[in-house]
């Protein structure tokens, strides 16, 4: 099955589990056993993952791409009005699908999303220029090294068993595809998008997300033309599923019991 798409649980509701950079559908784990008792979950790994049979050395990687991706897929499964759950720059891709086909679509989750993580005069995003400059400069010296560190800091040192599962898969990435997909997101700004996104919104965001200022959630809450709710989790790091699934599973249940 295209992208090693699964389903699990056989629930009326059918939540897409979409994982985010450095990352394959296993970051998933420690919701699914809870998730799938009452829900439909559709898992699948994008193109980039270091877990999906297509991976190479991607130069091409784009959210325009990756959407029209997600909407083949969604075809293929014969899916509609699902709940896409979309981690990081899945999230921004599952707006953009939301765009052009919004009918496959009935509510986005966005999980620590982020349409723009530079800084502006106008607008924090968590990153300086210089910063996101010399980010990409490690990763195309030295990837492996930079793994190392990116990982600690999006995640934290308190979670050793998950951290060391993200970095298996984040180290084994094609490093070129990774640096295409770390410039798609890192120097990307998807601000004007929030504003054409006209279905029913969450936006889950850790109160203490190295990667973004809470900033970050307002800002997206407040320009999703969308009816739009923010959920801040009291947690650490840059994966509320895998710190606070308990949270994270809860928010999910008040959002669609």
């Amino acid at each position: 099955m295209a992208m090693n798409a699964r389903i699990v649980g056989n629930g009326e509701i059918t939540l897409v589990l979409s994982h985010g950079f450095g990352t394959s559908q296993e970051i998933w784990e420690y919701v699914i056993p809870e998730l799938s008792r009452r829900y439909k979950l559709l898992l699948f790994d994008w193109s980039f993952s270091s877990a999906a049979d297509s991976q190479s050395a991607a130069t091409d990687i784009s959210y325009a791409g990756l959407a029209n991706d997600l909407i083949s897929l969604l075809d293929e499964m014969k899916m509609k009005g699902v709940v896409f759950i979309g981690h990081s720059l899945a999230g921004m891709v599952g707006c953009l699908a939301s765009v052009h086909r919004p009918e496959l679509f009935s509510h986005l989750v966005l999980v620590a999303a982020s349409p723009r993580y530079m800084n502006s005069e106008e607008y924090q995003g968590g990153f300086e220029p210089s910063k996101i400059q010399d980010m990409l400069s490690s990763i195309e010296a030295d990837f492996q090294s930079w793994a190392d560190s990116f990982a600690t800091l999006v995640l934290g040192k308190n979670y050793s068993n998950p951290l060391w599962k993200y970095l298996a898969t984040l180290k084994a990435m094609n490093p070129k595809t990774a640096l295409a997909v770390a410039k798609m997101a890192f120097l990307g700004d998807q601000r004007p998008l929030l504003e054409q996104v006209e279905l029913p919104c969450t936006i889950i965001q850790c109160t203490n997300d190295i990667a973004m200022p809470t900033s970050v959630g307002y800002y997206m809450e407040s320009k999703i033309k969308g009816k739009t709710t923010l959920e801040m989790v009291e947690a650490e790091g840059h994966f509320p599923h895998v710190t606070s699934p308990e949270i994270f599973i809860k928010v999910i249940d008040k959002i669609l019991l």
